[in-house]
């Protein structure tokens, strides 16, 4: 689709574009081009009194529509006109789709935050209201971020200007699953990397302790992931734990989360490692408990061996199991995805995340060319309905929501958890709480200054080798965190008074 725009808001007008058209290339251009029509036009007209003028034409397949809107002038005026030319397209794509996007007009990845603002500023009515009316937000997608805003809340209550979160990056899988686009490797393909990656891992994690030291800071959380973590060894998980524990100050940590993701990577030795390590946390995620469809998106394992697995964890004594699951998968219907959680429920995890399918550039799903869902409501819908309905009746709660782009459906994934059990890193890294601290290849740092929306990022190195041949200037980038903290040491001071 081309799309022609005279203004600034290219952004969101190409990502509502893609809410309705996920499948098709954009191309913008800024000059009205002599052939015409154009399948999309947006254009804005300032007037002298600061007012803007709206103006918005979809043509296509013998469809015609328009719609204006005025825009008063006002401090906001930027955001009210960019909300006004995303409702114009949105009514005119309903009209020729014949479908509503359940969470309307936003495309952003944390709803929740946007919600907790507006909560907190004008209260909860008016926030509903806000999302309802302004943003086109569905009611049971309002409904939902309203119960999911008041968990996370309670979270979000504990950080403090010096807290931080540390994640820890094994980017190592046992297969690459075909949705995957995160920063991994199979254990195939990559052996040999592992063992000098892992005593690298044990050096900055070393180093970023003392960072931490040196800063002043305070442990919340520890989440282990990838990847797959249970790739390594019994041996080197208790290595990695041991350096965690010898290096950071565990006793202020309310949660440390391990991945044993794969059910196929997990044995006793191995999570007997993990539980004498002392973490609190561990997922053993199936995603499906369909052998058909596990076949499809390149797991290796049976449900089964999920099964199995999940046992194995009870006995040992692990008292917080989360486990994961992906709405819309290839092949999956909305028969054995009810059948999967229904058999999810009879384990009774502590806690469950429901994840719907994104198609990721790099993943091998849109690299073979699969396609989003494009009918009037994707069978993922469905799925999450009855997970809202089943979850809350098997006692979980929603406690964290976020989106991605190139969702079925336009959705969400949402952490469920019975009372107790809310995973607390997953809060403070969505909602953007406080500085988090990331070793290993693909891991991210981000800096956050406290009481603002000020964040700052620190790359590592994404893959196993370039982390190998980098470290010393990984080591190098890292310095940065000693030179923030030094910069607001007199700001945090004052607003810990």
């Amino acid at each position: 689709m081309t799309i022609y725009i005279n203004n600034e808001f290219h952004y969101e007008t190409e990502n509502l574009v893609r809410l309705f058209f996920p499948n098709d290339k954009i191309s913008v251009i800024n000059e009205l081009p002599d052939e015409k029509p154009l399948p999309l036009v947006t254009a804005l007209t300032y007037e002298n009194d600061g007012a803007v003028q709206v103006y918005v034409s979809v043509e296509t397949d013998g469809f015609f529509d328009e719609a204006r809107s005025s825009v008063e002038a006002s401090e906001d005026i930027s955001k009210d006109t960019e909300r006004a030319i995303a409702v114009c397209l949105y009514d005119i794509f309903v009209k020729l789709t014949g479908k509503k996007q359940p969470w309307g007009i936003l495309t952003g990845v944390r709803p929740i935050k946007l919600f907790r603002r507006l909560t907190e500023k004008y209260g909860e009515a008016h926030a509903k209201h806000y999302f309802t009316d302004k943003l086109l937000v569905s009611e049971e997608k309002t409904a939902l971020s309203a119960v999911t805003e008041k968990h996370e809340k309670k979270i979000l209550s504990l950080s403090k200007p010096r807290s931080f979160s540390l994640y820890v990056s094994i980017p190592f899988c046992p297969s690459r699953c075909s949705y995957c686009s995160f920063v991994s490797q199979s254990v195939e393909s990559a052996k040999k990397l592992i063992d000098p990656y892992f005593e690298l891992l044990l050096k900055e994690i070393e180093a970023a302790a003392q960072i931490a030291v040196d800063c002043e800071l305070t442990l919340e959380s520890v989440y282990v992931g990838g990847g797959t973590p249970t790739t390594l060894d019994a041996s080197q998980l208790s290595r990695l734990i041991e350096a965690l524990r010898s290096n950071f100050d565990m006793s202020t940590c309310r949660e440390f989360t391990i991945e044993a993701g794969r059910p196929d990577t997990i044995d006793r030795e191995k999570l007997m490692a993990i539980k004498n390590g002392g973490a609190d946390r561990i997922s053993i995620n199936p995603q499906t408990l369909n052998d058909d469809v596990l076949r499809v998106i390149g797991r290796r394992h049976s449900a089964q061996q999920t099964l199995d697995a999940f046992a194995l964890a009870r006995e040992i004594g692990f008292g917080h199991i989360n486990m994961d699951l992906i709405a819309g998968l290839p092949t999956d219907n909305i028969e054995s995805f009810t059948a999967t959680l229904d058999k999810i429920c009879l384990l009774s995890p502590e806690s469950v995340t429901v994840h719907t399918l994104a198609m990721k550039r790099s993943s091998h799903l849109t690299l073979q060319g699969k396609e989003l869902d494009t009918a009037k409501e994707s069978p993922a819908a469905a799925m999450l309905r009855y997970c809202e309905e089943k979850l809350a009746e098997e006692g979980y709660h929603p406690y964290y929501l976020y989106r991605q782009t190139r969702m079925e459906g336009n959705l969400e994934n949402v952490g469920w958890a019975k009372d107790g059990f809310d995973g607390i890193y997953n809060v403070f890294v969505m909602d953007e709480t406080h500085t988090i601290l990331g070793v290993g290849a693909g891991a991210v740092t981000k800096l956050k200054k406290p009481a603002s929306e000020q964040l700052e990022r620190i790359f590592n190195y994404k893959y196993p080798y370039e982390y190998i041949n980098g470290f010393d200037e990984l080591l190098r980038r890292k310095e940065r965190v000693r030179a923030f903290y030094a910069e607001l040491a007199e700001y945090i001071s004052q607003i810990c008074l």
